[in-house]
């Protein structure tokens, strides 16, 4: 049974393709562990001791049980009095919200990305791969797939989902790219964040005087009366935030990973169901986001033998959770050929990502794209050159320069 004390835990930027070094050590001791972690978000204060759970199982325990885990705000109708339950700053972050609340808005907000609406948008995001390609190959060699590609596709494709004109993309994304580029001046990030959430307002009463078939629209269309401006924008600039980075860290990391795995190219190419199957082993492996939303005992609940008492925080590391041998064997190699697994990239529980199926399709669409156009791609410096970044929400490579 792990004893309870402290270690003072400073995630460290991925030197490969899986966990820091020092959540393997914590794992190897134990699957859940009292740390002391600095902040996550500018909005936290100082360090905090919290539970870190970096095991498969005890990972699903946690994030599939709301009744006893949850956000630690006030219980009560959220619409139309957002400041009086939760920080206005998080009106509208699915992710923040506890039942009732949270299965109200996430009701209104799945069917924008059933199969049938992902179908209907897919002919569009292939559209904007091949404009990046395009722009990829007008760059020349070697060409970053960062800047060109990996950003770039992810920019575009929730622009079109949200129906953010084309004329205010690049000035639009860059600022979202800003606010989460934690080597900026924190003023800075801010003025960035309040840029974009200002935008985004003003798209949100346009729609609501003239709603079209975008996101925005088609909430307000369908449900206008039970969704506050403050909400829809909100629920914009989560989506945002994470999709952003989360979809360009898993374009240019994947890219990297398939590089180093030539030989399983094949299966890329091979057709849509077996490119879905390398983007689930993608997922698995490098599980590009760090951590969901810290959640907080809501009564004494026992997780691998150790009694997490009622108020004490609980922080979730998908990325050793999905490089737990408890999970599948041999979690380290990358195996485009194996059977998908259950894996928690996108997190568990009601807390699962809503925009899993977009991402994923987005993945699929940009792998295959890529190298149709280029097969012969190549690094253009050695691998060991490339370096990793970590943010407030997901990993990637700084820079990923290629030759064809």
């Amino acid at each position: 049974m792990p004893q309870d004390t402290s270690h003072r835990f400073e995630r460290a930027p991925r030197a490969a393709f899986g966990p820091d070094a020092y959540t393997r050590e914590l794992h190897g001791k134990a699957p859940i562990s009292k740390v002391e972690i600095g902040p996550i978000r500018d909005s936290d204060a100082g360090r905090a001791s919290v539970w870190l759970v970096t095991g498969y199982h005890e990972v699903r325990q946690v994030l599939g049980d709301h009744v006893r885990f949850g956000n630690g705000f006030a219980s009560g109708p959220v619409y139309g009095t957002p400041s009086r339950f939760r920080p206005p700053e998080v009106v509208g972050h699915l992710m923040d919200y506890d039942p009732p609340e949270h299965t109200r808005l996430r009701r209104m907000l799945t069917p924008a990305f059933t199969v049938r609406r992902m179908r209907q948008l897919e002919p569009r995001i292939e559209a904007v791969v091949a404009r990046c390609l395009d722009g990829v190959a007008k760059a020349g060699q070697p060409a970053d797939l960062v800047e060109r590609f990996a950003r770039p596709v992810s920019g575009e494709a929730l622009c079109e989902l949200l129906g953010v004109p084309r004329d205010d993309r690049t000035d639009f994304v860059r600022r979202v790219q800003w606010q989460l580029e934690q080597d900026r001046p924190r003023r800075q990030r801010a003025d960035a964040g309040e840029s974009y959430l200002r935008y985004l307002g003003a798209m949100v009463r346009r729609r609501r005087k003239d709603p079209d078939d975008s996101f925005i629209g088609t909430l307000v269309r369908e449900h206008g009366d039970h969704i506050t401006d403050e909400e829809l924008r909100g629920v914009c600039g989560v989506m945002m935030l994470a999709g952003l980075d989360n979809v360009s860290g898993m374009i240019s990391l994947g890219i990297l990973v398939l590089l180093q795995h030539p030989e399983q190219l094949a299966a890329l190419r091979a057709g849509p169901a077996s490119a879905d199957r390398v983007v689930e082993e993608l997922l698995r492996y490098l599980s590009v986001a760090h951590a969901p939303q810290r959640r907080i005992a809501l009564e004494d609940v026992t997780v691998a033998g150790q009694v997490i008492k009622k108020g004490e925080q609980v922080l979730c590391s998908l990325q050793m959770a999905n490089r737990d041998p408890a999970f599948l064997p041999d979690p380290d190699r990358f195996d485009a050929t194996r059977d998908p697994a259950p894996h928690v990239a996108f997190g568990h529980g009601i807390h699962h990502c809503i925009g899993a199926a977009m991402s994923r399709m987005e993945l699929r669409i940009a792998y295959r794209a890529l190298w149709n156009r280029f097969p012969g791609l190549r690094p253009a410096v050695p691998v060991e050159e490339i370096a990793y970044r970590t943010n407030a929400v997901a990993d990637g490579v700084v820079e990923l320069p290629v030759e064809w």
